[in-house]
């Protein structure tokens, strides 16, 4: 938010700004990221050592972006999130 309020926005603009920019993405992603893990046998058990662990963990990360996508899209479109929190870092 410190880029937002140094370019010059009030802090509750900036605020709403920072939180529409990654909360939907954010909690799309940690919801699909989690299911998909569950769904898989024994990737919630498996050891950081394990195969299995990082190739779930990496599946359900690509399947959890396929999903976020499409809404971090449809915020841009509209102006929305990290279009207008970009357009402010002088990007």
């Amino acid at each position: 938010m410190l880029p937002l309020l140094r370019a010059g926005l009030p802090l509750g603009n900036a605020l709403r700004l920072a939180l529409l920019a990654d909360t939907a993405s954010i909690t799309i992603m940690e919801i699909v990221d989690n299911l998909v893990m569950l769904a898989i046998p024994g990737a919630m058990d498996a050891p950081l050592s394990s195969g299995l662990f990082w190739g779930s963990l990496a599946f359900s990360l690509a399947v959890a972006g396929a999903v976020a996508f499409p809404v971090v899209r449809w915020l841009i479109a509209r102006g929305k999130g990290h279009a207008v929190v970009h357009a402010h870092h002088g990007h």
